[in-house]
């Protein structure tokens, strides 16, 4: 069901983003970015800052046993798989399981983080999304749109609730383990690894630190705030700044929206609609609101393929150190092998 939403999301939202392209005028949009220059690429290195605060606070989750940089180099891939691949919102944390355990070997801890990090982050979104339309309508007034995602997100908010409260009571995982062995049977190779009691362990453990989820929780929202200033920079590239709130409220709709319509891939067309819709509401003339949606689009496209590649890199380094260990491994049993032949043969 979740993947023929997905494929249905990508028509819809190229239906979107060519309507707006359409209406509002390319010739308008694209001597508005002219003018801007290459002053614009500085937003690709910066993405990196709200993405360095995300890992910090997964860095914490994993009990530091895994170096910043090197969780700021994934925090980057997971986001470039969530936002570029074909995959339904979860691709990027099983990629981010994956190469995490380059450095935590313990599957079952990495995987618990990443879990309770993904419900952090859900928190976070709300909290985030709530300041937003605090900001929004003292700004604009509680329009019909306001309104919508307001509403929206209310019915959207059980969701989190019930998985925290499922995650506290534990157990969730085990009885998923044991729901599987009956249905793929105990020697599946899908089941291989897995441990579900002990995964629900690990997540009760984590959930019980308070102290921890809320030092997370402030880096997260952190990361959140400092992507409002991307947007608060890029209207100013763009010769139409707008206040730190503006911005805020800005960005806090685009994360809210992209929550909501989980099903279109990347927000395509999604995104762009809200961003143009917004910024008009704060003044912001419409061939510029287009080229923020537009630019804003080409910077995730060059920062995600930036990311993309260097882990394609370093996966095809780690498949060939682990073809150089085999060959020498081989390489030894055929001169041990030799030697013990010639050793009986002068007997």
């Amino acid at each position: 069901m979740m993947k023929w939403l997905h494929r249905l999301g990508w028509p819809v939202g190229i239906a979107i983003l060519l309507v707006l392209a359409l209406h509002q005028g390319w010739g308008d949009v694209i001597r508005t970015i002219g003018r801007a220059g290459f002053v614009l690429l500085w937003l690709v290195p910066y993405h990196a800052f709200p993405l360095l605060l995300d890992a910090q606070g997964w860095r914490l989750l994993l009990a530091r046993r895994a170096s910043l940089p090197f969780l700021w180099w994934l925090a980057t891939v997971r986001e470039a798989v969530n936002r570029l691949l074909p995959v339904v919102g979860v691709g990027g944390e099983l990629i981010g399981i994956r190469v995490a355990r380059w450095r935590v070997p313990d599957a079952s801890f990495v995987t618990a983080t990443v879990i309770v990090e993904l419900l952090v982050t859900l928190s976070v979104q709300y909290a985030f999304s709530a300041l937003g339309l605090v900001l929004l309508v003292a700004a604009t007034g509680s329009g019909d749109s306001v309104k919508t995602i307001a509403l929206s997100l209310v019915l959207s908010l059980p969701m989190p609730v019930i998985g925290f409260i499922m995650l506290r009571r534990g157990g969730i995982f085990q009885t998923i383990e044991r729901f599987a062995a009956k249905l793929l049977g105990d020697t599946s190779k899908l089941l291989r690894g897995i441990d579900g009691e002990r995964l629900d362990a690990e997540i009760i453990a984590l959930m019980s630190r308070t102290g921890l989820l809320l030092r997370v929780f402030g880096w997260q929202f952190a990361g959140y705030l400092s992507g409002a200033l991307e947007i608060y920079l890029a209207l100013a590239m763009l010769g139409h700044p707008v206040s730190a709130s503006g911005a805020i409220a800005i960005e806090a709709m685009i994360q809210a929206i992209r929550h909501i319509a989980f099903m279109v891939p990347g927000g395509v067309g999604v995104q762009e609609a809200t961003i143009v819709l917004l910024a008009q509401l704060f003044g912001v003339d419409r061939e510029t609101a287009l080229s923020l949606a537009l630019v804003r689009r080409a910077r995730e496209l060059l920062s995600g393929g930036l990311a993309l590649a260097s882990w394609q890199v370093v996966e095809l380094a780690r498949s060939r150190r682990r073809l150089k260990l085999v060959a020498r491994r081989e390489a030894r049993r055929g001169e041990g092998g030799r030697r013990a032949a010639e050793a009986r043969s002068s007997r």
